[in-house]
């Protein structure tokens, strides 16, 4: 999840295991805590374009990582907060829960956690993107008002535990919500007489009401939307896999190794003598059904030096266009 969703939900978790004893102070340290895992992405500082992505949300978004720096931190502020009530042993929980729900909640979304590492296994349910209003909103509020009480206030507590409860409903509904709009994804293939290996669904940025199903077809994958108020058949536009076009470069290391951070949901474009390398689990960056670029796409250049992989750039113009569409999208087809 977004920056601004870890920290308050690090800021919740810290209150509900230390606020009664250290009130405001339980929330800052908890949404640092909160914020902590995310700082792997520095690794696109020192590191080439694939290992930077292979390490984003592996190492210290793992039960190790949360195991292991919980009581070093906790030591650190056992020495800053000195006139504290809490002990060491107090700050070193606040700081395991604050690390650890941080990957719990990115399990659920598209990217997925390595929450096992060192084990290669990404949990990704994909029932929440990445920004979700629905479900930070609500939650910043509560906190705020938690916040405002005096630490032995009920009602801080009270306050505390409505945003926890209500954010982690809205999660448990957005589970719902895939599993209708699985329902009707594999539906409309099935009447239509399509033929598929598997559906992978995703929602579409911002929302649980529009969702995305990407379909393995054989030769090309199927992408198609639904919204909750669609009220007629969803149309789903192919995209040629064109994986022949890798060649020799299949058996390159970094491609291997893209093909394993997409779990094989990807194609390949040619453009202007250039090869193109789309993750289609993020999807296209707009809802243009002519549209060909897709949110994460990696150029890849052969040199002297072996093969350079460079992720193409994003542009202000393209998230307005997405956003613009995705609004008029949501109320139906």
């Amino acid at each position: 999840m977004d920056s601004l969703t870890q920290i308050v939900l690090g800021a919740a978790v810290g209150e509900a295991v230390l606020g009664k004893k250290v009130g405001n102070k339980a929330m800052l340290y908890g949404a640092i805590a909160g914020t902590i895992p995310d700082l792997d992405v520095i690794a696109r500082f020192f590191f080439d374009t694939v290992t930077a992505t292979e390490m984003h949300r592996g190492f210290s978004h793992s039960i190790f990582f949360s195991i292991l720096f919980a009581p070093i931190f906790g030591w650190l502020i056992s020495k800053i907060e000195r006139k504290s009530e809490a002990t060491f042993k107090d700050w070193s929980w606040l700081m395991f829960w604050g690390l650890f729900t941080h990957p719990v909640l990115d399990t659920f979304t598209t990217w997925g956690t390595q929450l096992f590492w060192p084990l290669k296994i990404r949990l990704a349910f994909q029932n929440i993107f990445v920004i979700d209003p629905l479900y930070t909103v609500p939650f910043i509020v509560f906190v705020i008002m938690a916040m405002r009480q005096p630490k032995t206030s009920p009602k801080r507590k009270r306050y505390n535990r409505l945003g926890l409860t209500v954010s982690t409903a809205y999660l448990v509904t957005s589970l719902i919500l895939k599993w209708f709009a699985y329902g009707e994804f594999v539906h409309s293939l099935e009447i239509h007489g399509v033929t598929y290996e598997s559906v992978d669904t995703r929602p579409a940025p911002f929302n649980t009401i529009l969702w995305t199903a990407n379909v393995d077809a054989g030769d090309a994958y199927l992408i198609g939307d639904y919204s909750f108020f669609d009220t007629e058949d969803i149309k789903f536009t192919s995209y040629p896999k064109n994986h022949q076009l890798l060649g020799d470069l299949k058996s390159d290391d970094k491609v291997k190794r893209l093909i394993g951070i997409t779990e094989g949901w990807y194609t390949i474009s040619e453009k202007d003598g250039k090869l193109f390398f789309n993750d289609l689990r993020f999807g296209l960056i707009s809802l243009d059904p002519k549209e060909t670029q897709f949110a994460f796409t990696y150029e890849l250049e052969p040199t002297e030096n072996g093969l350079a992989v460079h992720e193409m750039p994003k542009t202000r113009v393209d998230a307005k266009r997405l956003l613009n569409a995705l609004w008029l999208r949501i109320w139906g087809n």
